[in-house]
């Protein structure tokens, strides 16, 4: 059962008969409303109750009265200074664009071949220096660097490591104003609130920055230098969630006190990800940037040994060729050693299988290259335990540097 309109007409009649006490009874008090905002502002202004200031007409004073109405004049104070502005003023002057110019080839029209970013951390005899990413100078034949101001002046490469992705740049430092600040990026923590600034699709977005976290730390990302699906290193970044994109390679990662700790290199680009970029971190970089630019090169020790791992090995050959007893699984088998060099001093042969060095387990050939590169100098000892013809055996030898 619904319900039935039979009383709206009786209604309405009712409702017609009142309209006009009550027009009368809201003019009556639209008035006195009026009235009292009018009188009471005034008063409340010289209170300083209001949250904004009320001034006069100009010539004439407030008087509260009728035709008088107060202009309502709203201070709005906003401060933009904060740790983060504080910071980009304090790096940003010091990144820089780096342009990749290549000649004419039978297969390319030569010209700018790419633009990338780069951090000037150093100022010393007239000279600036730049640090940047291999894989931004790779296959230039010129290079310049576009200062802040947009200034373009010609850069000579001392030096690049394509293992650890960092090369360095000299410019003259005639223009060069500030330069970077390192941090400390052993000491960085999840969550901190972390900068990107960068050239992000070349220099039209120069000096771009963005905001994210340290998303983590003691990440791993497998790098193959030579594209044969092998990895040939580990390189060791942080992750962030701060924006970076093609051009912001060789930029600055810079912590809240304006302190660069990570030179970006790269980013996860794919179409189901989102916000995950690395950057090698600063205290990794500093002793690669320190021998790029003294020596053009970076002073690793060296065994001398072309290897391969276990794992990358078929069981048949484990066992006819390299004879090794069944329980071993994991190491490095020695494909070559090159005359003259400390593996072939300290007595070492091919498929010689290499299981621990100074003790410390090789699981495979990226351990073996972490603790030489990581933990070893040139001049130091080093012991070496490997199994020939299913013998466990050791020697030690006396790393050099490689000699070019």
């Amino acid at each position: 059962m619904g319900y039935y309109d039979d009383h709206y007409g009786e209604y309405r009649q009712k409702r017609k008969g009142n309209r006009r006490g009550a027009f009368f009874s809201g003019l009556v008090g639209a008035i006195l409303g009026a009235l009292l905002v009018t009188f009471s502002i005034p008063a409340l202004s010289r209170w300083d109750v209001l949250p904004y200031n009320v001034t006069p007409k100009q010539g004439e004073e407030q008087t509260g009265e009728p035709g008088h109405y107060p202009t309502v004049q709203k201070n709005v104070s906003v401060n933009v200074t904060s740790q983060v502005t504080k910071a980009i003023d304090k790096a940003s002057d010091a990144v820089v664009g780096v342009v990749n110019i290549q000649e004419a080839s039978f297969w390319s029209e030569g010209g700018e071949a790419g633009t990338g970013s780069g951090v000037i951390y150093k100022k010393a005899d007239g000279k600036a220096f730049v640090v940047t990413n291999n894989h931004v100078v790779e296959g230039a034949s010129q290079l310049e660097v576009s200062l802040k101001d947009g200034t373009r002046v010609p850069a000579k490469l001392l030096g690049t490591d394509a293992l650890t992705d960092l090369a360095v740049l000299e410019i003259n430092a005639q223009k060069v104003g500030n330069v970077a600040e390192f941090g400390n990026s052993d000491v960085v923590t999840l969550g901190e609130p972390v900068i990107a600034i960068g050239n992000p699709l070349g220099l039209q977005f120069a000096g771009s920055v963005t905001e994210g976290i340290i998303s983590g730390k003691n990440r791993t990302i497998e790098v193959d230098l030579d594209q044969d699906g092998l990895p040939d290193w580990n390189a060791e970044v942080l992750q962030t969630d701060a924006a970076i994109n093609p051009g912001n390679s060789g930029g600055a990662l810079v912590n809240i006190e304006g302190q660069v700790i990570g030179i970006n290199s790269m980013k996860i680009a794919q179409e189901e990800v989102e916000g995950i970029g690395f950057a090698i971190p600063i205290n990794f970089a500093r002793p690669i940037i320190a021998d790029l630019e003294q020596y053009g090169q970076v002073r690793r020790p060296y065994m001398g040994v072309e290897l391969r791992s276990l794992s990358d090995i078929s069981s048949y050959h484990l066992q006819e060729t390299l004879h090794l007893p069944p329980d071993i699984t994991e190491g490095v088998a020695i494909i070559q050693v090159r005359p003259g060099s400390p593996a072939d001093r300290a007595g070492l042969r091919q498929f010689d299988v290499i299981i621990a060095l100074d003790d410390q387990k090789v699981s495979d050939v990226l351990d073996l290259r972490k603790y030489l590169y990581t933990k070893k100098a040139i001049g130091d000892n080093m012991k070496v335990t490997f199994y020939r013809n299913g013998k466990k055996e050791t020697v030690t030898m006396k790393l050099t540097k490689e000699s070019l």
